[in-house]
């Protein structure tokens, strides 16, 4: 079975097209080898994939070619508990990390601050003229 199609059918993505297009960057890889769309695939393989900043290893527990309904899709797979763990540890630090937009001192002037700038903008250019 082709491995786009697997991807596809097992949810990992919404459209062939788009686990085609994640799999021509390099972010999966099949048994520790660079993988193409129609590289077929069978039970007891060993796939790593990369989504956003999670690497999730993966073994090929069924072949299906039909999209069903993610229960059955989950039986398709087998995740590694190293995987687990990892992806646990990355969600984590996530929600723990503080947040970016706290680092902001100053950000986006608020409509009060817009209106002191404009006053202030058109007083001075009418002393300036003068």
């Amino acid at each position: 079975m082709r491995l786009d199609k697997w991807l596809w059918a097992a949810r990992f993505y919404k459209t062939r097209s788009l686990a085609t297009d994640e799999i021509g960057k390099g972010r999966i890889s099949v048994n520790a080898q660079p993988a193409k769309p129609s590289r077929e695939l069978r039970a007891g393989d060993r796939i790593e994939l990369r989504q956003g900043p999670v690497l999730r290893t993966i073994v090929v527990v069924g072949l299906s070619e039909i999209r069903g309904p993610a229960p059955v899709a989950q039986t398709l797979y087998a995740e590694t508990a190293e995987s687990i763990a990892l992806r646990e540890k990355v969600a984590r630090e996530r929600r723990e990390s503080a947040e970016p937009s706290l680092a902001i001192e100053q950000g986006r002037p608020t409509k009060r601050d817009r209106r002191k700038l404009a006053d202030w903008n058109r007083w001075s250019a009418s002393v300036d003229s003068e």
